[in-house]
Order: structure tokens, then C-alpha cells, then sequence
């Protein structure tokens, strides 16, 4: 396994592979893995020749006064997990490498990336949207591998691919969880062992979401959030629900008259524990 800093090289390493008719998958990271995103090279390797894993803090997905400065950090630790998974490369640039002195050239996603967590990270997106292109075009690979957890991102990486022609497949593979039933995250290292002990109540409330339409067929949103609300205060009772919403899978619209809809359901969650901000899903079909 071999550890590329410039852009120009991984793009060669790339394109030696595709000459010699070798796939080459990317897993996208910031760094501080954990069993999640190992389960995403594990399965980028059984599908690919080559893997890739990316890790990069991007500073441009990270608003004023959130915690780019304090994100867990392990280079050594990460290697290790890497290598273990089988990953032929890891592509680590510095900041400068990636965005070079002057950068005037961003992505901008509109609608869906003002949803959900774009209402409480406004740019988040787009810093999302400018990074995955940069990895794109330099790693060039066939096939991405994302996290089921970050589903509005997922959304927004499947229609920047779809718009700007990427012949690029998208893998979505599933959330992987904690014993407690608390989705897999770098910043679950923030969280006290009490606190985490209580986040296994989001994991709860998104499986009462779906109880509350599938079985109970509550067809009222408002109703089932009120409940969730109630169910948050007495199960987490430190945690702050910023939203729970229940879309569509494609626009992240709200479903309002959930009776009468038919297909895919997504419901998300964002939840803090003092700075901590924790984001969960969970997707079926009405």
C-alpha cells in the first residue's frame, strides 16, 4: 500500500490501470475510520481491482464555527485500517495541493442541498459537492462507495454525478451501527459513554417513524413528529432534536399526505449533545 500526496501522481497511477484494463474503486474519507467506512473498502475491493481510500479534511464543508480545527485526527491509526481493509493507496493531499493559492472555481447545488442539514449548515453542500468533484477527477475512478448514514449527501453526490456527465457508478452501502444501535461517525468519538448510551434513542425514534406508517398507518406527519418529540425528551432527555423529517428519496421532499404516497421513504434526524451534532436515516419502501 502506497501513500500519494499529489494530484498529478494519483491521476497516472489511474490512468495506468485503466490502460491495462483494471478498475479502480474510491472510498472518500476524513480520516478517523472506523468499522464504517471499513466495510466500505471491504466491499470496493471485492468489486474492484484497485482501491483507493481518500483521506482529507475538507475545510470547505465546514461552517464558521464548527470543529474543522478540533476533527479527530489520526494518520498512523488510519494506515492501519487501510491496509488491513486492502487498500492499494491512499491519497492524502494537504489543503494546498487541493485547492492551490487562489481557488475561484465552486460547486453550487440547488434545493436539495438547502434541505434538512442545509438549513443548519448553509454552503455545507456546495463544499461537499467542490470536493467530491476534485477527488473525482483525480483518483478517476469507475465506482464510489458511500455511507447509507449520509443520505441527503448521497443524494446530492448521485445528482452532481447525473448532471455534470461523470461515467461513474455510485455504491450505496448500509449504515453500519454500534452495539446501541448509534450509526458508525468520527465525531461519536466527542460523545461521553453516558451520552452515547442515550443517542441509542435516535436509532429508536427513526424505527418508531416507520412502526407509526408501515403498521400504525399514521398518515399524519405532524403527528408522528410530536410523538417523536415526546419520545426524544424522556429517552435523551440532554439531547436537542433539530429536525425529523420524512421525504422522498430523490428531492428530499416532505411528505404531507403520507396516505396516499407510494414508494421509497426516507427518515432523517439530526439530534446535539452540548456541540455534538449526530445524524441518522433510515430509508423503506410504502
Amino acid at each position: 500500500m502506497k501513500v500519494i500526496k499529489e494530484i498529478s501522481a494519483i491521476q497516472n497511477i489511474s490512468d495506468y490501470y485503466k490502460c491495462i484494463g483494471k478498475k479502480v474503486g474510491l472510498v472518500p474519507t476524513m480520516g478517523y475510520l472506523h468499522a464504517g467506512h471499513s466495510s466500505l473498502m471491504n466491499r470496493a475491493k471485492k468489486e474492484n481491482e484497485i482501491l483507493v481510500v481518500s483521506i482529507f479534511v475538507n475545510p470547505a464543508q465546514f461552517g464558521k464555527n464548527e470543529d474543522f480545527d478540533k476533527y479527530p485526527r489520526d494518520f498512523a491509526r488510519d494506515y492501519k485500517v487501510c491496509e488491513e481493509a486492502g487498500a492499494d493507496y491512499i491519497f492524502n493531499p494537504e489543503i494546498k495541493e487541493m485547492y492551490g493559492d487562489n481557488q475561484y472555481v465552486s460547486l453550487t447545488v440547488k434545493e436539495i442541498s438547502e434541505k434538512l442539514e442545509g438549513k443548519f449548515r448553509p454552503g455545507h453542500f456546495n463544499g461537499v459537492a467542490t470536493i467530491v468533484a476534485k477527488l473525482l477527477n483525480a483518483v478517476k475512478p469507475v465506482s464510489l462507495y458511500l455511507g447509507q448514514k449520509d443520505a441527503q449527501q448521497n443524494v446530492i453526490i448521485n445528482k452532481l454525478i447525473t448532471d455534470l456527465n461523470y461515467d461513474i457508478e455510485v455504491v450505496i452501502c448500509e449504515t453500519i451501527r454500534e452495539n446501541s444501535g448509534l450509526a458508525m461517525s468520527s465525531r461519536n468519538s466527542y460523545l461521553s459513554r453516558e451520552d452515547k448510551d442515550l443517542a441509542s434513542a435516535l436509532f429508536f425514534v427513526l424505527n418508531e417513524g416507520k412502526r407509526l406508517i408501515m403498521k400504525e398507518n399514521v398518515i399524519d406527519s405532524n403527528e408522528i413528529k410530536g410523538y417523536i418529540c415526546r419520545v426524544i425528551s424522556e429517552k435523551a432527555p440532554g439531547f436537542k432534536l433539530e429536525y425529523y423529517e420524512i421525504t422522498d428519496t430523490e428531492r428530499l421532499e416532505e411528505l404531507k399526505d403520507i396516505g396516499n404516497y407510494q414508494g421509497n421513504i426516507l427518515i432523517s434526524l439530526s439530534a446535539k449533545a452540548g456541540d455534538v451534532r449526530l445524524i441518522d436515516n433510515i430509508s423503506f419502501k410504502k
